[in-house]
């Protein structure tokens, strides 16, 4: 008989505890934001979005192709910010300066494609012994990070896309 009654007052303890907690969303939490970012030319995800490009020339081409879905009837209106950078610190910097060049972008509604060379990465991000210089089946040391505004004053940090050189 005790043991019956240890028994229900323990699953009755562990109810109580188990209905008694929230969820708390803070600093710490990982918030998704209301309209998903994806990078729709990524070939992989380490996690990342990764895209890829060539050591074929000095100008190789970097192309990351940001969309949202046409179903949350918001377009894109502009790449705010461009960061690179192995966190999220400098993209959510309230600075000025410090940014990536904005390379060129191409604004499509609910795209937006963002175009620059690894000449520009490197001109921007020296080579040094935390940014080594490019090389084939290595990703570049630095993200990308995005800061996008929609058309409706939404601004939106989508996961940072790292770069495979092939």
């Amino acid at each position: 008989m005790k043991h019956i009654i240890k028994n229900i007052t323990g699953v009755l303890l562990a109810a109580v505890l188990f209905t008694g907690c929230n969820k708390e969303e803070g600093p710490l939490t990982d918030i998704k934001p209301t309209v998903p970012v994806t990078v729709s030319n990524a070939i992989a995800y380490r996690p990342e979005p990764t895209v890829k490009t060539t050591l074929a020339t000095t100008d190789s081409i970097i192309l990351i192709t940001l969309s949202i879905p046409t179903s949350t009837k918001r377009t894109i209106a502009a790449i705010s910010k461009v960061a690179t950078s192995t966190s999220y610190a400098a993209i959510q910097s309230t600075g000025t300066t410090g940014f990536y060049p904005y390379g060129t972008v191409t604004l499509g509604g609910t795209t937006a494609t963002f175009k620059t060379t690894i000449r520009e990465y490197f001109l921007n991000k020296p080579v040094s012994g935390s940014n080594p210089a490019a090389a084939v089946n290595k990703e570049l040391a630095n993200r990308y990070y995005f800061k996008i505004t929609l058309d409706d004053g939404t601004v939106i940090i989508p996961e940072s896309v790292r770069v495979l050189v092939l």
